[in-house]
């Protein structure tokens, strides 16, 4: 594969209407989308991962959706190499490939590749988890930041995935994760990549989420939990405790009501947008549009460039 090939990428943050454009491109260009989001690769959870509907799909061919279980891993590495299967399988048939999707680490591990970090520690992983579990993440965060502000100051308080990442890192190695990055250097990209990233005014972002948890909930959110919770799934798996399932588990355990839910789904997924517009803002600071509509006058020039011609 020439990893010269220049590769479109379209992200934003969640509810900034990234499905929307690769379905208006897919009218005159014949793309087919590989899906970057963490959530959309798990079966049976559709509509709090804002999945593409199957009428999106029959339209639009959408690769690294539905192709594990909310308890099987899936992580930066195995989208990267999935990722870079599919993109030679879709240049094979004449098609060009457009990533779609706001997972950061996995676009950034799909261009540049990952860091030569060493690999998961079972036993030191239980001893951090263990320790969260007693005194909590923000615990565990400051004792990083002691050791290295440069890393710490990129991970939130309350990510105990990447803080026991780090620190496991840290024990595993005797160095910095931050020098263990830094000398990676992701200085030499697999990819040309192309990113277009809509980056919507932030106080309209935040009234589409609202109201996007709201169409959650009124086209079956809550059924589709309990679903869930019916097939076995632990709500205590990582998957299922991301933004919208953790809180309508509570919901359901009658922990809390239904207008708290709402609130509670509508405010965790307001801060990941947040979180998410953070690390884009210092990674594609020159690729921001506003808009759907500014980011589609681009896009199709750099389709063109590749020598594909429109198909309608």
């Amino acid at each position: 594969m020439d990893r010269k090939t220049p590769l479109v990428i379209i992200t934003g943050p969640t509810g900034s209407g990234k499905t929307a454009i690769a379905l208006k491109l897919a009218r005159s260009y014949p793309i087919e989308v590989i899906s970057a989001d963490s959530m959309q690769v798990y079966r049976y959870m559709d509509i709090a991962t804002a999945k593409p509907t199957s009428d999106e799909q029959s339209l639009l061919t959408h690769h690294l959706i539905d192709i594990v279980d909310p308890d099987e891993e899936f992580n930066a590495e195995m989208f990267s190499t999935q990722a870079s299967e599919k993109i030679t399988e879709i240049l094979s048939r004449k098609k060009i490939p457009v990533i779609v999707g706001g997972t950061g680490l996995y676009i950034k591990a799909l261009v540049y590749g990952l860091a030569p970090a060493p690999p998961r520690s079972a036993k030191l992983r239980g001893c951090l988890r263990d320790l969260i579990e007693r005194k909590g993440s923000v615990y565990l965060w400051h004792f990083l930041e002691r050791i290295d502000p440069e890393i710490a100051v990129k991970i939130n308080k309350n990510d105990s995935l990447r803080i026991v990442r780090s620190m496991e890192i840290l024990f595993l190695t005797g160095m910095k994760p931050s020098r263990v990055y830094r000398e990676h250097g992701f200085a030499n990209p697999r990819y040309q990549a192309r990113t277009v990233c809509v980056m919507p005014d932030r106080g309209k972002l935040y009234e589409d989420i609202n109201a996007r948890v709201v169409s959650m909930v009124e086209t079956g959110l809550i059924d589709e939990t309990k679903r869930l919770l019916q097939r076995g799934f632990s709500p205590n798996l990582r998957s299922m405790q991301t933004l919208a399932y953790k809180h309508m588990i509570d919901y359901l355990e009658e922990k809390i009501g239904l207008e708290a839910t709402v609130g509670r789904i509508q405010r965790d997924t307001r801060n990941y947008a947040k979180r998410q517009i953070t690390w884009m803002r210092s990674n594609y600071g020159r690729d921001f549009f506003h808009t759907a509509d500014e980011a589609l006058k681009i896009v199709p020039l750099w389709l063109d460039e590749q020598g594909k011609p429109a198909t309608g």
